[in-house]
C-alpha cells in the first residue's frame, strides 16, 4: 500500500475517532460501573432496541464463556430491557434517544467507549442476537483464547456471521425469555456463499446464506455482509469503520492467511430468525434507522408477507464447533 492511501486511511480513522467524540454528547449514563473493571477483564460492548426478551441468555452466555464486563448502549427501548440491565452488577449502561443511523447504526457510540473503557482489554463487540462460537469453546474459555492471541501476538479475531433459523414457519415456535435460542433456531446453510476482497480495507467480504436466498434471490450482492472482526484487543488509536465488519488500522483487517494456510477463527450464530422477529421487521422499517435507506428491512418486510420457511432441503442442524470447521465455515488454525 501507497504512502499516499496510507496517509488518507489515517486521516480517516483519525476523523471516526473524533466524530465519535462528538456523537458521545448523546449518551446519558445510567449505570456506570466501569470502575469495577479488573486489567485482565474481556468486555463486551453492544447496542441494543427492544432486545429484552433476548437479554438474560445474552448475558448468561457470555458470563459463563468468562467475561468480565459488560459495557451496553440503549436505544430509547420501551420494552423494560434498559430496566432491567440497570439491575446487573456486572453491567455499565448508557441511554440515549439519538439517531441509531445517523451515529453509524451505533459505531460512534461504541467507539466512544470503547476509547474510554476498552483500551488495553480483549473487546468483544456483539449484538444480543449474536452467540460466539469458536474453536474448543466447549471445554476451554474465552480467556483461552484471548491468552493464545496474546502469546502469538495476534490483535483481532474473525468470525463469520452464520444465520439460524428453525425447521418451519418462523412463528410456529414462540421464544420464551431466558431460552437458549439455539433450541429453536438451529439449522443453517453449510453452502451458498461468496467471498471477495475488499481492496482499500483488506478485510474480506462474505455474503449468502439464507438472506441472500430468500429475501434477495434477484440481487445477492445486495444481501447483508457476513464477515465480522468482533473480538479485537482494543487501543485507544483504533476505531471500527462499519459496524464490525472492518476496522481502522488496516492491518487489524487480515484475520485471513493469504498465504494458503489458516488461521483461527469463530462463528457468530445469528438468531434473529425467531418468532420476534415479524414485529421486529416492521419496527425497524417504519423507524428507517438502518443502512441504505432500510433495503434490507423492506426486503424482509416483503418476503413475511407469507412468514417463509427458511429450511431447505440442504440445510444442515448444527451440532457444535468442530460440525462448523468440518464445512470450512471456521478454523482452529495452528492453536491445538
Amino acid at each position: 500500500m501507497g504512502f499516499l492511501r496510507s496517509y488518507r486511511l489515517r486521516l480517516q480513522r483519525k476523523r471516526w475517532r473524533i466524530r465519535a467524540w462528538r456523537k458521545s454528547r448523546q449518551l446519558t449514563a445510567v449505570n456506570d460501573r466501569t470502575r469495577e473493571i479488573r486489567p485482565d477483564d474481556i468486555i463486551v460492548f453492544s447496542t441494543f432496541r427492544n432486545e429484552n426478551v433476548r437479554l438474560p441468555y445474552f448475558l448468561d452466555y457470555y458470563r459463563k464463556m468468562g467475561v468480565g464486563h459488560f459495557i451496553m448502549v440503549d436505544n430509547d427501548s420501551d420494552d423494560g430491557g434498559r430496566e432491567y440491565l440497570a439491575g446487573q452488577g456486572d453491567v455499565s449502561l448508557w441511554t440515549t434517544t439519538g439517531s441509531y443511523k445517523r451515529a453509524r447504526f451505533g459505531v460512534d457510540w461504541l467507539n466512544w467507549l470503547q476509547w474510554q473503557h476498552g483500551h488495553k482489554h480483549w473487546c468483544l463487540v456483539v449484538d444480543p442476537d449474536e452467540l460466539l462460537v469458536y474453536p474448543f469453546c466447549d471445554t476451554r474459555p474465552l480467556r483461552a483464547l484471548t491468552d493464545w492471541l496474546d502469546a502469538s501476538s495476534i490483535k483481532s479475531f474473525g468470525a463469520m456471521l452464520l444465520d439460524m433459523y428453525p425447521k418451519g414457519r418462523i412463528d410456529e415456535a414462540p421464544y420464551e425469555r431466558g431460552q437458549d435460542p439455539i433450541d429453536l433456531a438451529c439449522w443453517f446453510d453449510a453452502g451458498n456463499y461468496a467471498i471477495s476482497k475488499n481492496t482499500k480495507f483488506g478485510n474480506l467480504w462474505i455474503q449468502g446464506g439464507p438472506r441472500a436466498r430468500k429475501f434477495f434471490p434477484t440481487e445477492p450482492d445486495r444481501a447483508p455482509a457476513l464477515n465480522k472482526i468482533p473480538l479485537v484487543k482494543w487501543d485507544r488509536q483504533y476505531a471500527y469503520v462499519s459496524s464490525t465488519h472492518m476496522l481502522l488500522p488496516r492491518g487489524l483487517n487480515l484475520v485471513y492467511d493469504e498465504w494458503g494456510g489458516e488461521k483461527a477463527s469463530g462463528v457468530l450464530l445469528h438468531t434473529k430468525f425467531l418468532d420476534t422477529f415479524t414485529v421486529k421487521a416492521r419496527e425497524e422499517l417504519e423507524r428507517k434507522q438502518h443502512y441504505a435507506n432500510s433495503h434490507e428491512y423492506r426486503a424482509y418486510a416483503a418476503g413475511l408477507v407469507e412468514n417463509p420457511d427458511l429450511w431447505c432441503k440442504w440445510s444442515e442442524k448444527y451440532i457444535n464447533w468442530r460440525q462448523l470447521e468440518i464445512l470450512g465455515l471456521m478454523s482452529k488454525g495452528n492453536w491445538a
